[in-house]
C-alpha cells in the first residue's frame, strides 16, 4: 500500500470506526514515522472532493462515505497481490491453516468479525508474507483461491482481520460475483 492509502486508511478507521472526526497532520506524522508533507499531499484529494476541511492546525472528516469511495476506487488489489494458488480444501479449511501472523482481508475478514457471510465465497484472501503460506499451499495449477496480499507495517496493529475500511475498499476491487453481498453488508455495518 502506498503511504497515501494507509493515511487515508487511519483517517477512515478513526472516522467510520471510532467517531473521531478531528485529526491533525502532525499526529499521522509521527504515528507513521512520514513526512508533513506526505501527508499534506495525501489530504489534497479529499480536501479537493470535500471529503475533508482544513481548519489551521487540525482537519476535519466531513464525508467519510465519500473519502471511502475514494480510497475504494484508487485502490489496485490485483498491484497488491504477491502469491496465488489452488488447493482442494474449503474456505474454512484455507483458513484454519494460515499462519498465526496472516491477517485476514475480503470474505473471511468479513465473516470472522462478524460470525456470518451474506453469501457463500470460495476465496481466502489474506495479508501475509508468502514464504510460510507457499510451504502450507504450494503451487498448484487451477482455479487460484488462495491469495496473498502485500501488508504493509502497520497492518497488523488492527489484529487477525483487516479494518472494516480496508475491508471495504478490496472488496470494491474483488471480482467476485459475491463481492457485492458483501459489500452491501459491510456498508450497512459501517454507515447504520
Amino acid at each position: 500500500m502506498t503511504k497515501k492509502e494507509i493515511v487515508w486508511r487511519e483517517i477512515l478507521h478513526q472516522a467510520l470506526t471510532k467517531k473521531n472526526t478531528t485529526l491533525t497532520q502532525k499526529d499521522l506524522a509521527q504515528t507513521f514515522g512520514i513526512s508533513l508533507s506526505t501527508v499534506f499531499n495525501a489530504l489534497k484529494l479529499p480536501r479537493q472532493s470535500g471529503a475533508i476541511r482544513v481548519d489551521g492546525r487540525n482537519f476535519t472528516v466531513v464525508d467519510g462515505e465519500k473519502l471511502l469511495y475514494l480510497w475504494a476506487t484508487e485502490r489496485n488489489l490485483e498491484k497488491e497481490t504477491l502469491y496465488t494458488t489452488h488447493t482442494d480444501l474449503s474456505p474454512r479449511e484455507i483458513e484454519g491453516m494460515m499462519p498465526s501472523e496472516a491477517v485476514f482481508a475480503c470474505y473471511s475478514a468479513y465473516r470472522l468479525k462478524y460470525g456470518d457471510a451474506p453469501a457463500d465465497y470460495d476465496k481466502v484472501y489474506v495479508y501475509a508474507g508468502t514464504e510460510e503460506i507457499r510451504q502450507r499451499f504450494p503451487p498448484q495449477e487451477g482455479y487460484a483461491n488462495v491469495i496473498v496480499l502485500k501488508a504493509d507495517q502497520t497492518l497488523r496493529d488492527f489484529g487477525s482481520t483487516s479494518p472494516d475500511v480496508q475491508t471495504f475498499a478490496d472488496l470494491w476491487n474483488a471480482k467476485e460475483w459475491y463481492a457485492k453481498e458483501f459489500l452491501n453488508a459491510l456498508k450497512t455495518k459501517l454507515f447504520t
